[in-house]
């Protein structure tokens, strides 16, 4: 099947009990037992729901990927991968991520004796350089948040498999539709599901894709062990969201690769930062490892720190708000915002700067779009 039919249909026949066409809200959180030991799937809602399992069906398919596990967050997520790890063992990251992986790593699991090495995952060969004998895992970001850097995922795949590591790619920015890492060689592709997958800014939740059976053991026993789980509505509301992925993605790539033009154009624009420009100096990279470019970017204004509060406060379409994916446009400011737990340094280091904003492009009427960045710039 093709994705758009996947999307629809996937883990999602008609309900067996009532025929009914659309995946039932299983809400409950315990299911009766025809007979001891004796039971029709489910036993306890933690353990594994209906609705659930239709979302990680569905998910799965939309990678081509074997198993699928959801969680609470995208967090939740993040942190059950992390349960992989013992004390001792060391995460080799690219050194551009959302500020919420970075504090997960730094100011909780560090606390339990992991270590959290950065490189710049432009060059692949930085990871090689930082590999030890304690390496168990590489977390990566493509593209990154906020300033939609690539890495390339197959090269990445082929160190970690020459040192047997496991490689985590956060597929977040792009989704299913546009990337799909486990064909790239990763072992887990992660998602917040409350982005581009839920699309609709109603419904947090996080995801994991892996082939490997075993791999889906352990991460299916930590996924009950923690317990960090959605709820019935939240897998449905995701689920109904992922039904329409394939156009929205369509759409929020067609505003955006328009909105990033208009902005580079633009006298008052220091730089844009859109895999979709041929300016980007990864553009190649992006044709070859993505289907399309998605609906983020990130740009620089003239003017520094005064100038982009001035931008951010003065658009009328774009709601200043966190997250994104989302049908409606959002504005942000990653320096106090998505990235506010980095370190001032760490920050400094990367480019975000005070003049740095970014922007999640939904799928409103581009032109209404374009003439509100335009009055918000002038």
């Amino acid at each position: 099947m093709k994705f758009e039919t996947k999307a629809i249909h996937t883990g999602q026949g008609p309900d067996p009990t009532t025929g009914a066409t659309i995946t039932p809200i299983y809400q409950t959180s315990t299911f009766t037992h025809e007979a001891l030991g004796k039971h029709k799937g489910y036993e306890y809602t933690r353990t594994g729901n209906p609705t659930r399992t239709a979302l990680e069906q569905c998910l799965a398919a939309l990678e081509n990927g074997k198993h699928g596990l959801c969680y609470a967050s995208g967090l939740a997520a993040t942190a059950n991968v992390l349960c992989l790890l013992k004390a001792g063992d060391e995460v080799l990251a690219g050194d551009n991520l959302y500020g919420g992986t970075v504090r997960l790593f730094d100011r909780v699991f560090s606390n339990f004796n992991l270590k959290f090495i950065y490189v710049d995952g432009r060059d692949p060969k930085n990871f090689e350089k930082k590999v030890t004998e304690k390496t168990k895992l590489i977390w990566i970001e493509t593209p990154t948040n906020p300033l939609l850097r690539l890495i390339d995922i197959n090269a990445v795949s082929k160190i970690a498999r020459k040192n047997k590591i496991l490689l985590a790619v956060d597929n977040t920015f792009l989704s299913p539709y546009f990337q799909k890492p486990l064909e790239h060689g990763a072992d887990i592709s992660h998602h917040s599901t409350t982005k581009y997958l839920g699309g609709h800014s109603d419904v947090v939740g996080g995801a994991v894709i892996i082939n490997n059976d075993e791999l889906y053991q352990k991460l299916k026993f930590y996924q009950n062990a923690v317990g960090a789980i959605p709820s019935p509505f939240d897998s449905w509301l995701v689920l109904r969201g992922v039904k329409t992925l394939a156009i929205r993605m369509k759409k929020h790539e067609e505003n955006a690769m328009k909105i990033a033009e208009f902005l580079a154009q633009h006298k008052k624009v220091k730089s844009v930062n859109y895999p979709g420009l041929k300016s980007h100096p990864q553009y190649e990279l992006a044709k070859k490892q993505m289907s399309g470019f998605g609906g983020m970017i990130s740009f620089e204004v003239h003017g520094g720190k005064n100038a982009a509060k001035k931008l951010i406060e003065s658009t009328k379409l774009f709601s200043l708000a966190e997250s994104l994916g989302g049908v409606e446009s959002l504005i942000g400011y990653p320096l106090t915002m998505t990235h506010a737990g980095i370190p001032d340094e760490h920050k400094k280091a990367l480019g975000i700067t005070e003049s740095l904003i970014r922007i999640s492009v939904g799928i409103e009427d581009v032109e209404d779009l374009i003439k509100d960045l335009r009055q918000a710039l002038q």
